[in-house]
């Protein structure tokens, strides 16, 4: 058909034909690269693997980059580093932070290189493209005195002796937040066989399935302690007097016996963020946790193990942090490091 059509180019035929063939073509890149990408996929979730929300991360990544290309009529595998050049600076152009940037240059690293293990590509085009320096800037996290606000009044509210079941919980998975770094999704997928709060400690399984064993202070033991034997009951019995059908085995339940969300958890965060001052998420509060202890003295190894990242350059965006407190600590410590009056710090 294509044949035919090309070899008459005259007239209101020659339209119809560019009608025709540039689809056809269009079609056939977009085929070639929603087959790659479902591959890819595949072997992030069974041979890597990783958590259904990452892979469609990675997905959503790829699949901006094919409209890239084939705006061109190119194919995933024929990616050149012009191409991911220009990707990268159509992002900054829609006001896309330098953070999501990097995150998905991060996501097209995994997948060339991917393809060249494969052998379907001969040269990486993410090489010596460099990623945006904004990423390494410190994540947001809130100060410690708003950190104690939100805790100081949903342990209010788990304390009087009216609390149910769901201020209970609230309390503790802010206190499990706080006290242990989880992620959101690690806070949905607990269970109650993960809790050892004798030995204060609870197992977290992280990116990948990882496991990784967080302790835990005081007031996030007690705050634990109260849901389990007080607030989770409660609305295990919602749940049955329900029929909704098998409990859940997820540590902290909705009021109708439900494994929370992330999205919920979200927002019940969201909306205990301390009056008047910045908005609090399940990040920041991870986030908190690293910086305070930081500053506090804790050394990035012990931090990199309490959040569970697989490699230290990720923990080093608090470098930072830490060279401040030794500063502070050199000051006030060694003889010769206090600076003159009226030189600025």
């Amino acid at each position: 058909m294509a044949r035919l059509i090309r070899g008459v180019r005259l007239g209101g035929i020659s339209g119809l034909a560019a009608t025709i063939i540039v689809p056809m073509q269009t079609s056939g890149q977009a085929l070639g690269n929603v087959r790659v990408v479902r591959e890819f996929c595949a072997y992030l979730q069974v041979e890597k693997g990783m958590r259904p929300a990452t892979v469609e991360a990675y997905r959503r990544d790829l699949e901006q980059l094919a409209e890239h290309v084939e705006g061109r009529n190119g194919l995933l595998v024929g990616t050149t580093q012009a191409d991911v050049s220009g990707f990268m600076e159509g992002l900054r152009a829609n006001g896309v932070e330098g953070r999501s940037i990097a995150r998905k240059v991060s996501a097209l690293r995994g997948f060339f290189r991917w393809l060249l293990l494969d052998k379907r590509i001969e040269h990486d085009p993410t090489v010596n493209v460099e990623s945006p320096a904004s990423w390494k800037v410190l994540p947001k996290s809130l100060a410690e005195g708003e950190v104690a606000e939100m805790l100081e009044r949903t342990g209010t509210a788990a304390r009087a002796a009216d609390a149910d079941g769901l201020a209970l919980r609230d309390h503790a998975i802010l206190e499990l937040l706080y006290a242990g770094g989880l992620r959101v999704g690690e806070i949905c997928a607990l269970r109650e066989e993960d809790l050892h709060l004798d030995q204060a400690r609870v197992q977290v399984r992280g990116k990948g399935d990882k496991e990784r064993i967080v302790p835990l202070g005081v007031r996030a033991i007690e705050a634990l302690e109260r849901y389990i034997s007080i607030g989770r009951p409660g609305l295990v019995r919602a749940r049955a007097l329900s029929r909704a059908g098998a409990m859940p085995r997820a540590l902290f339940l909705s009021v109708r016996g439900n494994a929370l969300t992330r999205q919920w958890v979200w927002e019940m965060v969201r909306a205990t963020s301390p009056v008047g001052g910045t908005k609090a998420s399940p990040h920041k509060l991870r986030h908190s946790c690293a910086t305070h202890m930081v500053e506090h003295g804790a050394d990035l190894r012990s931090v990199q193990t309490l959040l569970g990242h697989a490699d230290i350059a990720t923990t080093q965006v608090y470098t930072h942090v830490a060279l401040g407190h030794l500063k502070q600590v050199h000051r006030a410590h060694h003889p010769r490091g206090k600076r003159r009056a009226g030189v600025g710090s």
